[in-house]
């Protein structure tokens, strides 16, 4: 038994060469990834009187959110219509070894994309106190955001259009309900109440105290919460990818 999760995790590891090399070489992993967040956290700091450096961890948890939920949601649809999913379900490769290869690449790619915020927040002087916390946290952010990817691309959809359009609809109010430009502490009760059904805000709250800012939560709590969130978006992925796969073929 141990043998053959290991072959599987093994035959992953070439899905995630595979996925790195066709699809995250591609323009919306820069631009969803670094570009499309920077451009947001300019449009939000300009004229608010803001301190750019208490906006960092949020820009850091958007350009993370973003790039490891880019590709994921339209790599089924896209190897659905090019036909190479058939050939992908003949090898000897169980669902869940495709989704957990495509997992490991969007949360590759997030964590080396994670780099570029990092670096912009330095450069405006933000000092991070704790950065083995920022480190851990944009890890097992890119592995709960990916995981959450994987539940946009379910729907058997051949045209990409469908699931990005899904995306969006997902990604958006997650964003803006998250904490990510206002701090949780300055929420309303309700606001906040909200806030909590995403990772996103876990995340933020996390980078807010490794960037020297304190977190409204603790940090056990945090931590806690986005293992759960990624838990629970594994099983449902791979019971409903086990549901719709056999339709797209």
């Amino acid at each position: 038994m141990k043998n053959r999760i290991l072959d599987q995790i093994i035959r992953s590891m070439a899905l995630l060469k595979k996925d790195v090399m066709i699809y995250y070489s591609k323009g919306p992993v820069v631009l969803m990834g670094v570009l499309w967040p920077a451009i947001m956290f300019i449009s939000f700091a300009l004229g608010r009187g803001m301190a750019i450096e208490a906006l960092m961890p949020g820009l850091i948890g958007v350009s993370v959110f973003f790039t490891c939920s880019a590709i994921s949601p339209v790599a089924f649809p896209w190897e659905t219509a090019q036909r190479t999913l058939e050939r992908l379900i003949s090898a000897p490769v169980a669902i869940w070894t495709i989704l957990f290869g495509d997992m490991l690449a969007s949360a590759m790619v997030g964590i080396v994309v994670s780099i570029v915020p990092i670096m912009i927040a330095l450069g405006f002087g933000v000092t991070f106190t704790n950065p083995l916390m920022m480190a851990l946290a944009v890890i097992v952010g890119s592995v709960c955001f990916a995981t959450m990817a994987l539940l946009i691309s379910v729907p058997p959809v051949s045209a990409p259009q469908y699931t990005q359009m899904l995306s969006t609809l997902i990604k958006f109010p997650l964003l803006f309900i998250s904490g990510v430009f206002i701090p949780l502490s300055s929420l309303s009760p309700a606001a906040r109440a909200i806030s909590y059904i995403s990772p996103l805000t876990y995340f933020t709250d996390i980078a807010r105290y490794a960037a020297g800012h304190g977190s409204y939560l603790p940090l056990y709590a945090d931590f806690l919460a986005i293992l759960a969130f990624t838990f629970v978006f594994w099983v449902v992925a791979v019971k409903l990818h086990n549901k719709t796969l056999p339709l797209r073929l």
